[in-house]
C-alpha cells in the first residue's frame, strides 16, 4: 500500500487548530475566574446592602425613640406638678441624635461600597462575558477545522479561519473591552 502524500496546508490547519484550541483553554480559565470574582464582588455587595439594611433600621428605632423622648418632655413641661426641668430628656435625646448622624455618615460609607462592589461585578460580567463568547467561536472553529481535516476540504477550513478570528478578536476583547467603543 503506497503511502499517501500529505498536502502542505494539512499542517497548516493543525497548527491553526491548535492555536485556536489553546484559545478556546485560555477563555474557558479566563471566563470562569472573571465569574468567580463577579460572585465574589456580588456576594460582597449583598452583605454591603444588608448592613446598610441594618443601620436604615438602627437609624430608624433612633428617631422614634428620639420623638418619643421629645413627646414625654412636652408632656413633662406641661404638667405643673413635675419639678424636673427636663435635662434628662434632652440629654438622651442629644445622644439619640447623635446616633442618627452617625448612622446617617455610616450608610453613605456602606453605600459607596456596595456600589463598588457592584461596579467590579458588572465589569467582571463584561469581560466573562467575552470570554464566553469567544469559547462559542473558537469551539466551532475547532470543530470545523476537524471536519476540514477529516474531508480534506480547504473551503471548509477557510471558513473556520474565519469564524476563528472572529472568536480570537472576543478573546481579546475580553482583556481589554475595546469592543464596546464599537458597539
Amino acid at each position: 500500500m503506497a503511502e499517501e502524500k500529505k498536502e502542505k496546508w494539512m499542517n497548516y490547519l493543525a497548527l491553526s487548530t491548535v492555536i485556536f484550541a489553546v484559545c478556546a483553554t485560555l477563555s474557558t480559565f479566563k471566563g470562569g475566574g472573571y465569574g468567580s470574582k463577579a460572585l465574589l464582588n456580588q456576594s460582597n455587595a449583598s452583605d454591603q446592602w444588608a448592613f446598610f439594611q441594618a443601620k436604615s433600621i438602627k437609624s430608624s428605632l433612633a428617631s422614634n425613640q428620639k420623638e418619643n423622648l421629645e413627646l414625654q418632655k412636652e408632656i413633662l413641661s406641661i404638667d405643673s406638678h413635675s419639678k424636673d426641668n427636663g435635662s434628662k430628656y434632652d440629654a438622651r435625646i442629644a445622644k439619640y441624635e447623635q446616633d442618627i448622624k452617625r448612622y446617617d455618615e455610616e450608610k453613605t460609607a456602606i453605600k459607596a461600597k456596595a456600589e463598588a462592589f457592584e461596579k467590579d461585578r458588572n465589569v467582571c460580567q463584561e469581560h466573562g462575558g467575552q470570554f464566553g463568547l469567544a469559547v462559542i467561536f473558537l469551539q466551532v472553529t475547532i470543530l470545523l477545522s476537524s471536519i476540514a481535516g477529516l474531508l480534506k476540504k480547504k473551503p471548509v477550513w477557510y471558513l473556520s479561519l474565519g469564524i476563528g478570528f472572529v472568536g480570537l478578536i472576543f478573546f481579546m476583547d475580553g482583556f481589554w473591552l475595546f469592543l464596546k467603543a464599537f458597539l
